[in-house]
């Protein structure tokens, strides 16, 4: 009798990151499990330290090189295309969306979390093209745009003074 094969090992650090420290194994909608993640961060983020959305843009630049490589580790170590655990490209969207608000408060968190998502479902072109790149840039890349169209979303809305009035 032959010897079980032994599953693929997986590397702690990309599966860390990509999966933004455990989101992805969210049982329902991981991908809405990450965003929430990075409006949580973001809100913590500016109530306690008063980060705006110049911070959430450099946090997503940080980001984008170590969300794409792990992306692509993970990819590669599932074999499958675009793994439902990895999630940091949800991050790096939520908090690109978030760099539209002039104004940060209940109404900007929300309307970012669901602009963001709808864009990130809906796939409008040219996010469902960049899906098909290959490996982690792929699965990164259609986030990053659904995350523009939802900063210029937040950005026209926010030219009505929506989020600035009211309770």
């Amino acid at each position: 009798m032959s010897p079980e094969p032994k599953p693929a090992k997986r590397p702690a650090v990309p599966y860390l990151i990509g999966t933004w420290f455990g989101c992805g194994y969210s049982p329902v909608a991981s991908g809405t499990a990450g965003s929430l993640a990075a409006i949580v961060i973001a809100i913590v983020l500016n109530v306690y330290l008063g980060s705006s959305r110049g911070t959430f843009l450099i946090l997503a630049a940080v980001l984008l090189v170590p969300g794409i490589w792990a992306a692509d580790v993970v990819a590669r170590t599932e074999n499958i295309t675009d793994p439902h655990i990895v999630v940091v490209d949800e991050v790096i969207g939520q908090w690109i969306t978030l760099t539209g608000a002039s104004v940060l408060n209940w109404k900007t968190w929300l309307a970012a979390f669901l602009l963001f998502r709808l864009f990130d479902i809906w796939k409008p072109p040219p996010v469902r093209q960049l899906e098909h790149l290959n490996g982690g840039l792929g699965i990164v890349a259609d986030d990053v745009m659904a995350g523009v169209y939802g900063a210029l979303a937040i950005f026209l809305l926010d030219r009505f003074h929506i989020f600035s009035y009211g309770f």
